[in-house]
């Protein structure tokens, strides 16, 4: 049975204790809202569907960010790490003061409006809404907080969208490779042909080490990639050229492991991957090359690949991807390639 008492601040106190259920209390500031939580609640007990929602009144959701980063997010690869790093803190600035039982669908839905409505791409609030749908998951699950549901499951999300679909034309891809050559730091010059030359991600290339590269079978084995999974990229011939040239490189300090690498940490020992975005940027900048992202030379090695007449199979293996539909999302064959392809199969007739 309940019992209700009012307090020495004058507030009143409602205690709940039922065989099988853990001791539940509230405190409100009337004595008929302290009644009515008590006959709601012994209710729910009778009925077998009590949920103690004490912890998720108390915590908010910054503080639930916070864990989610120290105790999920490290088990992730580093590049994950820093997306969601980057994405809780729009989370915590539209959302951080609310408890997780004051989170609604209407609210998160209202985030994503305001989101979208403000500019930000489709596919950037997915992702934000990806982090907050499996923070309500996991604290549900494993941290024994008490919600009736996950907010953010059955709203609308945004579509992700068609991918970029930018190439990089023969006259762009000269000049480009030329500029970066021509940079102070030869190491730019190896980045960009490498991502050309083998489709890898810029993490999984500046954060090679010299182990990790097998110029005589002519493969690299990438132990952390973006989804976690393992992989062997074989080299073109350009490839393992790119690669001769990275690991002669006469200025790498001797204690150096990585082939890319930048000036010291704070030690003046440790060195971490080379930083090449600025300059990168610059390049771009220099070339009008405004629209084109160093992530777009993934999109068109990878196009090259199935131009090559690689399978799916194939080139997924080569390129990393999971699924057949996001390999679809990062390839874009050019319409004037396929001409020829179309004469062949179609001549004309008569």
């Amino acid at each position: 049975m309940a019992r209700i008492a009012q307090t020495p601040s004058g507030t009143w106190k409602a205690l709940i204790r039922m065989a099988g259920w853990p001791t539940a209390s509230k405190t409100f500031r009337l004595q008929r809202d302290a009644i009515d939580w008590a006959r709601r609640t012994e209710d729910e007990m009778v009925r077998g569907v009590f949920i103690q929602r004490a912890p998720a009144e108390r915590l908010t959701l910054e503080n639930a960010l916070d864990r989610y980063l120290r105790e999920v997010s490290v088990t992730k690869s580093v590049f994950t790490q820093r997306g969601e790093t980057s994405k809780s803190k729009q989370l915590k600035a539209e959302l951080g003061k609310y408890s997780l039982a004051a989170i609604t669908p209407e609210l998160v839905a209202g985030y994503r409006d305001k989101r979208l409505d403000a500019g930000k791409k489709p596919n950037t609030v997915r992702l934000e809404l990806a982090l907050l749908g499996h923070l309500f998951t996991v604290a549900m699950q494993e941290w024994g907080i008490g919600l009736a549901y996950n907010p953010v499951a059955n709203i609308r999300k945004p579509s992700p969208g068609e991918g970029r679909d930018r190439r990089l034309a023969s006259a762009e891809e000269i000049k480009l490779i030329e500029a970066v050559s021509r940079h102070s730091n030869p190491m730019l010059g190896w980045i960009v042909r490498a991502a050309l030359a083998t489709g890898m991600r810029s993490n999984e290339i500046v954060t090679l080490r010299r182990a990790q590269v097998d110029l005589n079978r002519r493969v690299i084995r990438l132990t952390k990639t973006k989804n976690g999974s393992e992989r062997t990229v074989p080299m073109t011939l350009e490839a393992k050229a790119v690669f001769e040239e990275a690991l002669e490189n006469p200025i790498r300090p001797i204690d150096c492991d990585l082939i890319f690498f930048g000036e010291p940490g704070k030690d003046k020992k440790t060195r971490k991957p080379y930083a090449f975005n600025k300059a990168f940027g610059l390049i771009k900048k220099e070339l009008n090359l405004a629209d084109f992202h160093f992530h777009d030379l993934r999109h068109e090695a990878v196009s090259r690949l199935v131009e090559a007449g690689l399978s799916d199979q194939k080139v997924s293996a080569i390129s990393g991807h999971k699924s057949m539909q996001m390999l679809k999302r990062y390839t874009h064959l050019r319409a004037e390639d396929l001409v020829g392809e179309l004469d062949q199969a179609f001549p004309l007739k008569g």
